[in-house]
C-alpha cells in the first residue's frame, strides 16, 4: 500500500502556506482542493501563480492522503528538497574545501585576492569543518604585488595550468607558494608571469580541468609527500 508523503516535504494549511509564499520559500508546487476558492485560498493561488509555482487542483481526498488526514484547510504546498546554490555558494564551498585540505596537508596559510573571491562566511567555515580555526587566511588587494613580496622573502611561486610541467616530477621540497587559478579562466596573465614554475595535472578523460579545490588538494599533498620523503604510488 502506498504511504502518505513525508511531513517534512509539505506545508499544510492556509496560514502556513501563505507565510511560506510571502517569505519566498522554495516551493515546487501548490495543491488546492478542487473548486475551493473561498477566503484566502484565492489569494494563495494568485501569489503562487505570480511566483511561477504550478497550481494543481485535486480532490480533497487526495489532500487527506498527502498529509495523513491532518487539517489541511484545502491547501498544501510541496517544498523543494534543496534550493539551488548561488555562484557565491560555489566559491564559498571551494574556499572552505581548500582551507580544510591546506590545514590537513600542513600549509602555513592561504592568500586570497580582495576582488572576485569568496569571503570568510558561515558557509566557508562550515565546509572547512573546523580547519579555519587553525589556518590563517590573508586577503590582499594586489595579488601580483603580493607574489613579488613572497619572492623577496625566499618563497618560490608555483602556478598551476594545463600547459605546465608534470606536477609529480618537480622538486617541491623548498619554501613555496601554490597558485590555484579560478575554474574556467585559470590564472590571470600578470599572475602567471610572476610564477617561477608552472605545473600541470594530467587529464586522462574528455574534460580538461578539475574543480579548483580538488586540484589544490592534489598539489598540496604532493608537496607534503615530497617533504615527508614518501614514495609516489
Amino acid at each position: 500500500m502506498a504511504q502518505s508523503e513525508s511531513r517534512d516535504e509539505l506545508i499544510i494549511g492556509r496560514n502556513p502556506v501563505m507565510e511560506a509564499l510571502r517569505s519566498g520559500r522554495n516551493i515546487d508546487s501548490l495543491f488546492v482542493a478542487r473548486g475551493e476558492r473561498q477566503g484566502s485560498i484565492g489569494k494563495i493561488i494568485a501569489m503562487a501563480r505570480d511566483a511561477k509555482i504550478p497550481v494543481k487542483e485535486v480532490d480533497a481526498k487526495k489532500l487527506d492522503f498527502m498529509c495523513g488526514h491532518a487539517r489541511h484547510q484545502g491547501v498544501i504546498a510541496r517544498v523543494a528538497a534543496h534550493a539551488y546554490a548561488s555562484i557565491d555558494d560555489i566559491f564559498a564551498h571551494n574556499l572552505g574545501a581548500i582551507i580544510r585540505s591546506a590545514e590537513c596537508a600542513g600549509a602555513h596559510g592561504i592568500i586570497i585576492p580582495q576582488r572576485r573571491s569568496a569571503e570568510l562566511t558561515y558557509t566557508v567555515a562550515k565546509t572547512a569543518a573546523g580547519a579555519l580555526e587553525y589556518m590563517p587566511v590573508a586577503r590582499v588587494n594586489n595579488l601580483p604585488s603580493t607574489i613579488e613580496d613572497l619572492k623577496s622573502r625566499g618563497v618560490w611561486i608555483y602556478g598551476t595550468d594545463m600547459e605546465g610541467e608534470t606536477w609529480c616530477q618537480t622538486d617541491l621540497k623548498g619554501p613555496l607558494a601554490l597558485v590555484i587559478g579560478s575554474e574556467g579562466k585559470g590564472m590571470g596573465r600578470l599572475v602567471r608571469e610572476k610564477c617561477d614554475f608552472v605545473l600541470s595535472l594530467p587529464m586522462r578523460g574528455e574534460i580538461n580541468s578539475l574543480n579548483a579545490s580538488v586540484a589544490a588538494g592534489i598539489m598540496m599533498y604532493e608537496v607534503s609527500r615530497q617533504r615527508l620523503g614518501l614514495k609516489a604510488l
